[in-house]
């Protein structure tokens, strides 16, 4: 570990890379030992609060590190632990590796060599291929370490550079979720036949080894919350199978499994999670919703909860909601400024009826919650009727629909008007009593927003017509309807363009009126993108505003082909136009605008 304290290689480096200017090498020369002793004293305050003894030196690296120093090149980018580390890797001619827990194998992580030796040496088992077992290592001049895992494993080992801060948190996260799931393993091993719902063996254990067992599982199911949130996952399937259970992580709206569990822990994760939710725990032949609310660094989100009875077991899923995602300004969640205008004329309405269409995961809610936020005041009453509520919020009076009691959405609307109310949202239209409550709710001087499942904007007429409401209070009624989906947006880190013939767009279904090429762009794929071409999502949006002609031609009981024809006359935008559009802006790609959009 020399080479990190050596300030001349280590300055040297930086200069030559140009990732620090001369004045910023004399700054670093004339404060690396006052921001070292500050690093300390951070350190002896946190091993204090844990309870351990004892601090280990920052390095030179780590001093750097602490004092942010922006890039000359790059406003607004600093000088980080991974920039420093490539460097180091390649000038001494080491392979980088770049940490992905998805891409980490449990068992490999934490069964390869101790724990304490890992720690103490921060060297981490990345995978073992050909008879080579690949380490990600912080000093790679640790040759007797590396030499004594060579003797114990009978492996030739091959190291990879990573920064210090990578590996202690791998380390912490795989060994912690490891121990606390192998030591209630241990305490839940009975007999190997598991029959799952249909029929399964039951031990009883002594009290020592149930609150022993529920400590065990308790730390487990934080590890996979916190590790969830690291990961900006928007759901956690936790999957019962014949040998196993899976955990499976949705990020950007793409599954992965992260862990494969032993199944006799399953019940006892599940089990937990509806504790937590407040579940009937004995109860495992019904489906049940409920919720959870947790602390993350000081902020709410919330977690809803959903069990469900499968072959093997019960299936858990846990979407997470974060306050930070569904409530945003709505110029941020993917408007084009044409269709911003048109959605704020809407919402800005006295009265009337706003629907918001799309599948199951498109962002309805998002856009709502944002909505309703955005008009919110202390001179509105807001009232929302959910099943359940996604997120509970202070300045909205929140209302969960329970059938079981009989309040669902058609009743509880009744009662809702005699709350004046000024603003209501209906969580979804499922059927014609409640659409015929939300046409009078709108008749009698109410903003109304609610939910429908139809493929576009225009389908929303018909959806209605369908469910019986006449078509002359449709027209009076509705203000519009906004079609919406999610695509991926491209990883700004590895982002490139290429250039693509009319031709070519043309064989996939993509009329264009350009002639010659066509300059678009793409994610290469990188490390903080896990080689997808892909970081986070955004909004495609169709707007279906009423207009005299559209509210004649619903009347006259015209098709549903010739509103959409009159709509796009009109200058409404389609789905597949404003994909387009955010193909042509560098959001997206043509793969994610044929996978969210039909032909037209």
């Amino acid at each position: 570990m020399q080479f990190l304290n050596d300030e001349r290689y280590i300055l040297d480096l930086l200069a030559r890379n140009r990732l620090i200017t001369p004045t910023q090498r004399k700054f670093i020369a004339d404060h690396k030992t006052q921001q070292g002793q500050i690093l300390l004293r951070q350190q002896a305050d946190r091993y204090k609060k844990a309870g351990r003894t004892g601090t280990t030196a920052p390095t030179l690296v780590d001093a750097i590190v602490a004092m942010n120093l922006e890039l000359s090149d790059k406003k607004g980018q600093f000088l980080t632990e991974e920039l420093i580390f490539r460097a180091i890797a390649k000038d001494r001619d080491l392979p980088f590796v770049k940490l992905d827990p998805l891409n980490l194998d449990l068992k490999i992580v934490t069964k390869t060599i101790p724990k304490t030796f890992a720690i103490k040496h921060l060297i981490l088992p990345l995978a073992v291929k050909n008879g080579v077992l690949e380490v990600a290592v912080y000093d790679p001049d640790n040759r007797a370490a590396l030499d004594d895992i060579e003797r114990a494993s009978q492996l030739k080992v091959k190291p990879y550079l990573s920064t210090k801060s990578d590996i202690r948190r791998m380390l912490q996260e795989f060994f912690g979720f490891q121990t606390s799931i192998s030591a209630a393993e241990d305490h839940l091993a009975g007999p190997a036949v598991d029959l799952g719902n249909l029929e399964q063996y039951v031990r009883i254990a002594s009290s020592e080894e149930a609150a022993s067992t529920d400590h065990h599982i308790t730390t487990a199911v934080d590890h996979l919350f916190n590790y969830a949130f690291d990961q900006r996952a928007s759901d956690i399937h936790i999957e019962p199978k014949r040998d196993k259970s899976l955990v499976r992580l949705r990020i950007d709206g793409a599954l992965h499994t992260v862990y494969k569990l032993p199944k006799v822990v399953h019940a006892a994760v599940i089990s937990r999670v509806k504790s937590l939710s407040r579940l009937d725990i004995a109860e495992k032949r019904r489906p049940q919703d409920g919720r959870i609310k947790v602390d993350r660094g000081g902020k709410e989100a919330e977690i809803r909860v959903s069990t469900i009875p499968v072959a093997f077991g019960e299936k858990a899923v846990l979407r997470i909601l974060d306050p930070d995602i569904l409530f945003q300004n709505l110029s941020d969640i993917g408007f084009s400024d044409h269709d911003l205008a048109i959605y704020q004329g809407l919402v800005h309405a006295p009265h009337g009826i706003v629907l918001v269409t799309g599948p199951t995961g498109s962002g309805k809610s998002t856009t709502l919650y944002s909505t309703l936020k955005e008009i919110a005041s202390p001179e509105l009453n807001i009232v929302t009727v959910e099943d359940p509520v996604e997120m509970v919020h202070e300045e909205f009076n929140q209302i969960g629909v329970q059938p079981a009691v009989g309040v669902t959405f058609a009743t509880i609307l009744r009662n809702i008007l005699r709350q004046d109310p000024d603003i209501i949202m209906i969580g979804e239209i499922r059927d014609g009593d409640t659409a015929t409550n939300a046409i009078q709710a709108a008749l009698t001087g109410h903003l109304v927003f609610s939910t429908l499942h139809t493929n576009d904007a225009v389908s929303s007429v018909s959806r209605l017509l369908d469910l019986g409401v006449q078509p002359f209070l449709v027209g009076s009624t509705l203000l519009g309807a906004m079609a919406q989906r999610l695509v991926r947006r491209i990883c700004p880190h590895c982002v490139e363009s290429y250039t693509v013939t009319p031709a070519e767009l043309a064989a996939m279904g993509i009329e264009v009126e350009e002639a010659g090429p066509i300059e678009l762009k793409r994610g290469a794929g990188c490390v903080k993108c896990r080689n997808t071409g892909y970081l986070g999502r955004c909004g495609v949006f169709e707007i279906f505003p009423m207009s005299d002609a559209i509210r004649q031609m619903i009347g006259s009981h015209k098709s549903e082909a010739e509103l959409r024809k009159r709509a796009i006359r009109d200058g409404m935008t389609t789905l597949r136009q404003d994909a387009w559009h955010k193909v042509r802006s560098g959001i997206t790609t043509v793969d994610e605008l044929l996978r969210i959009t039909a032909a037209e």
